[in-house]
């Protein structure tokens, strides 16, 4: 076994070590952090005794904010402003919580439970909807979350199969152009192939068809070029950044397993600015409410899959430069 081979695979092995520590210390303890609530406002001292009991819970899982009445409340749910709605009675002691399970129903599990136990210290009762129900075919929305895995997993196999296709030599001049185009294509066909597997032949995944497709373009695109530019920059240790950064880090703060309000603060802090959960976030936006809150994420997702990008074509004009002219002349037709 030679020298090389024995660095790669203690390399898998680190790699494999870390993904057990970032899975096992993002879900070991899950805890809520600041779940955005909107709290209707009556004008009634019971609304101010509410509003102050949930903002002072220890640990702060929950983050009230004042609200004028239910339909205010519908709107900032609908827009992804908060995450849930507490609608207070005018007259009674029976009050209506509003969640939203295409947000997550653990994170709507969690807001009915403090929010349950506060009301009770009052004597007051809590009835709960949820107003953005899960699609039948996306219980705990795993079906959203195993279709962003998909596309990364393709974006990261393109650019494997790019790197390593011209004998272990990094892209220069016109090969980083032809990758950045077959990657290119790559993108637009994984993506509508996973929207018509996920939507239209299983119907586990609602929302906007054309919107899921180019949102799984965009996803495929960025992780490709991601991988690729890592590639450019560190060779083969670049492929190992990328795996530390889109499965390592990427998967387990995504928020699929856990919603990221759930997860500890590392993780919490990184995952929405990492291609897989910037992808899952818009994924829920497009499917659960009408696009609403997907610009963050579609932003974050075009700044990797643009940096991504351009490393890697720079990089080849750079190395196309700086080969000898005797090197360059054999190369042209």
């Amino acid at each position: 076994m030679s020298g090389r081979s024995v660095l790669l695979v203690l390399g898998v092995l680190v790699l494999q070590t870390a993904f057990v520590l970032s899975c096992v210390g993002a879900f070991r303890d899950p805890v809520p952090h600041r779940i955005a609530l909107a709290v209707t406002d009556p004008a009634t001292r019971i609304a101010d005794d509410t509003f102050y009991q949930l903002a002072l819970l220890p640990g702060e899982p929950v983050d009230p904010v004042r609200v004028a009445d239910e339909a205010a409340a519908l709107d900032r749910i609908h827009s992804r402003e908060v995450d849930g709605a507490l609608v207070l009675s005018r007259s009674g002691t029976a009050d209506l919580l509003l969640v939203a399970g295409g947000a997550g129903p653990l994170l709507a599990k969690e807001l009915a439970t403090h929010v349950i136990a506060a009301e009770g210290h009052q004597g007051r009762t809590v009835r709960v909807r949820d107003v953005v129900p899960i699609a039948p075919g996306d219980k705990r929305l795993l079906s959203s979350f195993s279709l962003v895995v998909g596309w990364c997993a393709g974006g990261i196999l393109c650019a494997l199969v790019l790197s390593y296709g011209a004998g272990r030599r990094r892209p220069a001049g016109l090969r980083a152009s032809a990758a950045m185009g077959v990657l290119l294509m790559y993108s637009v066909l994984a993506g509508l192939l996973g929207v018509l597997v996920a939507r239209t032949l299983l119907d586990a995944v609602p929302g906007n068809f054309w919107a899921l497709w180019a949102l799984g373009s965009l996803l495929v695109l960025t992780v490709g070029a991601l991988t690729l530019a890592l590639y450019e920059l560190a060779g083969e240790l670049g492929i190992g950044l990328a795996l530390l950064l889109v499965v390592v880090l990427g998967g387990p703060s995504a928020g699929g397993v856990y919603p990221t309000e759930l997860l500890p603060a590392f993780w919490r802090t990184a995952g929405p600015f990492l291609p897989p959960g910037a992808g899952l976030d818009a994924v829920y936006s497009i499917a659960y409410f009408r696009g609403a809150g997907a610009g963050g994420p579609w932003w974050t997702l075009v700044a990797w899959a643009g940096g991504g990008a351009a490393v890697v074509l720079l990089g080849g004009v750079l190395a196309t430069r700086s080969r000898p002219p005797a090197a360059r002349a054999t190369h042209r037709p």
